[in-house]
């Protein structure tokens, strides 16, 4: 049989799947001056994160490559959405396609398909089995409550199961004890206009609730010519939060639902969906706790030219944390999710998912343990065992050594394997929807593997002086190809490679009111094909990632009710397609008017009128200037 050459029709099917998948307290808030001088480097070194452990752990004492963005970050950095916060994360690229489409990653193979990092709000994966990663524009939070983001780059898949291959975000928001009372933000610009309102109470039984909403809307972008995109988008989101503590329990329920309309030809699309999460927490004997948590999620896009997708997702996990021994602290438990896809192929004739109905189950079961080898000397031990209906069984193990050799000085160790699980798309896309295709899913393709060997170091010296530096190596098999065959195109597992770099950040508390920050990031990565095999479009399809990228920046507190920050980003150029490199100045200027009223002007890119982030040269659109003007009222 003679090869068969892929159509034009075949390649806009899959690149239209493709963009399918890409497609504070009252009081709290009053300290907008004090905040700096009230909070030093080393409280904010003592702050409990839950993200490497499952459990609540200080940030210095965490062996593994942690940042944590915390909720005056956030405001301060002036973020309208959830992936412009994730920029201030030195261990995460961040590169914005359009006005709605985001490539975020920690580790290299960066996408608006990025299917290697793992994405949670308030405990709830965001995952979807299309294509193993983030719908982007379909994720918000209402920012004024977030508590942290804790963004862990590297293996997650001991704790958090496959496809934490390059790293987990964590999005906290905060318990509505901590949310009580009225707040409004209204803020407009040339590219940005965002209304958000919550309200927050007290129960005669003592349950702290609150109710939230959100309306956003984007404008266009352009191109370099300055042609319209045709991407605005308006969301609509709103959601509630009830916490109750009792004596030893403490039980949570939230929910939100969205929707999400942005514009693009012939006609526009749409997402929304709604979910409702419990979680109940028991503190037992011994200082041992029990926790349980469970989750319903309804996820439905419709892609005009494409498909139409609804997911439902059923979610229950429990764990459970002790002191097994002296100078043990043992974490176990497990989990089971059901999804039930079901895809209505509106356009056969060029791509479809077969079969259109997929009832996919995934269980697991974990255990970690950390105990002490010495006074300063800590080893932790992990296995998670996964099974999913594409590979079977999965291993995830974990091994961590952290030693802290003086006060406020941890060198710490890991090495880690993970797996990137198939998706829909690896093995039930077929363009078109009968044979002969043009590309199809292979139904032989096997999971990604990664294994991960790091080593960091992290020290503060002085109160007002802290760092940290990780070195990485990843080794990766299996990682996924589309090659030619005589019967048309199929994916495959022929790319291999490893990857190498080095992450480093710090932080200086000058005075009371002023703070510099500075980070780095270096990578260099190298990947083959299998010897025979000669994939369709290189490695130029694992990704498109920048060698070098760093960031400077800067808080000034300008008096008791004024406000000053500046940042400074550099992001390498990308090889393939290239985007040049791009150096981007954004600055936030606020004034406390009132106790109850904040107003504040963000400006963005004020080194250049706009620049490429993502794309290739034909069509990618520019991120131009903007500026935004805020304000809070809250009581």
């Amino acid at each position: 049989m003679h090869k068969r050459r892929i159509n034009r029709s075949a390649i806009a099917g899959l690149s239209g799947l493709t963009l399918a998948a890409s497609s504070l307290t009252a009081g709290a808030q009053v300290q907008m001056a004090a905040n700096l001088a009230d909070l030093s480097l080393e409280q904010l070194a003592n702050i409990q994160v839950t993200s490497v452990s499952k459990r609540p752990q200080r940030l210095a004492d965490v062996a593994a490559t942690a940042y944590v963005i915390s909720a005056e970050d956030i405001r301060r950095s002036g973020a309208t959405s959830l992936p412009e916060a994730l920029r201030l994360a030195p261990n995460l690229q961040v590169a914005r396609a359009d006005a709605n489409q985001y490539a975020v990653t920690a580790r290299g193979f960066n996408s608006v398909l990025a299917n290697k990092m793992l994405v949670l709000i308030d405990g709830r994966t965001v995952y979807s089995p299309l294509f193993s990663g983030v719908f982007w524009e379909a994720q918000d939070v209402m920012l004024e409550d977030v508590e942290r983001i804790e963004v862990l780059s590297g293996s997650g898949g001991t704790l958090y199961g496959a496809n934490a291959v390059q790293g987990v975000i964590n999005v906290i928001t905060r318990s509505a004890a901590e949310t009580q009372g009225s707040l409004v933000s209204v803020g407009a610009g040339n590219q940005d206009r965002v209304l958000a309102a919550r309200y927050g109470g007290t129960t005669a039984s003592g349950t702290s609730y609150r109710a939230w909403a959100k309306y956003s809307h984007r404008a266009n972008s352009e191109l370099t010519n300055g042609t319209p995109v045709r991407d605005e988008s308006s969301m609509s989101h709103a959601g509630f939060r009830a916490d109750h503590g009792q004596a030893r329990d403490l039980l949570t329920v939230q929910g939100d639902l969205y929707e999400n309309r942005i514009d693009q030809a012939p006609a526009g699309r749409r997402v929304s969906g709604f979910n409702l999460l419990g979680r109940w927490a028991r503190d037992l004997a011994g200082g041992a706790r029990a926790q349980v948590q469970a989750y319903f999620d309804r996820a439905e896009r419709d892609q005009p030219g494409s498909l139409r997708d609804s997911l439902d997702t059923w979610d229950m996990e429990f764990q459970h944390l002790s002191q097994a021994h002296a100078g043990h602290e043992l974490l176990w438990g497990g989990g089971y999710r059901l999804q039930q896809d079901h895809v209505n192929n509106t356009t056969p004739a060029v791509l479809a998912l077969l079969p259109a109905e997929r009832r996919l189950n995934l269980w697991n079961v974990f255990a970690q343990d950390e105990f002490a080898l010495g006074e300063q000397l800590k080893l932790t031990l992990g296995l998670k065992l996964e099974h999913n209906d594409y590979s079977g069984f999965e291993s995830l193990p974990n091994a961590r050594l952290a030693w802290e050799f003086a006060p406020g000085h941890l060198l710490w160790s890991a090495v880690s394997r993970t797996v990137r699980t198939p998706s829909r798309v690896d093995t039930e896309f077929f363009s078109p929807a009968v044979a002969p295709f043009a590309v199809a899913g292979g139904p032989r393709f096997v999971s990604e593997v990664a294994r991960v060997y790091e080593v960091g170091y992290r020290g503060q010296p002085r109160p007002s002086i802290s760092y940290s530096v990780s070195l990485f190596h990843h080794d990766f098999d299996h990682l996924r190809s589309l090659d030619l065959t005589p019967g048309g195109a199929t994916f495959n597992n022929n790319f291999e490679g490893r990857l190498d770099g080095l992450t480093a950040w710090g932080n200086w508390r000058v005075s009371d009111g002023v703070r510099l920050n500075a980070s780095y990031g270096y990578q260099n990565q190298h990947f083959q094909a299998l010897p025979g095999t000669a994939p369709i479009g290189g490695i130029a399809s694992l990704g498109n990632d920048p060698k070098h990228r760093w960031m400077l920046g800067s808080s000034f507190d300008l008096g008791a009710n004024m406000e000053l920050d500046l940042n400074v980003r550099y992001m390498g150029a990308l090889p393939n397609p290239v985007v040049p490199a791009y150096t981007a100045l954004d600055a936030r200027w606020g004034w406390r008017v009132r106790p109850e009223l904040e107003l504040s002007v963000t400006a963005r890119n004020l080194g250049d009128s706009r620049h490429a982030e993502w794309g290739s040269p034909l069509n990618r659109a520019e991120i131009a200037r903007s500026v935004f003007v805020k304000a809070v009222w809250h009581q």
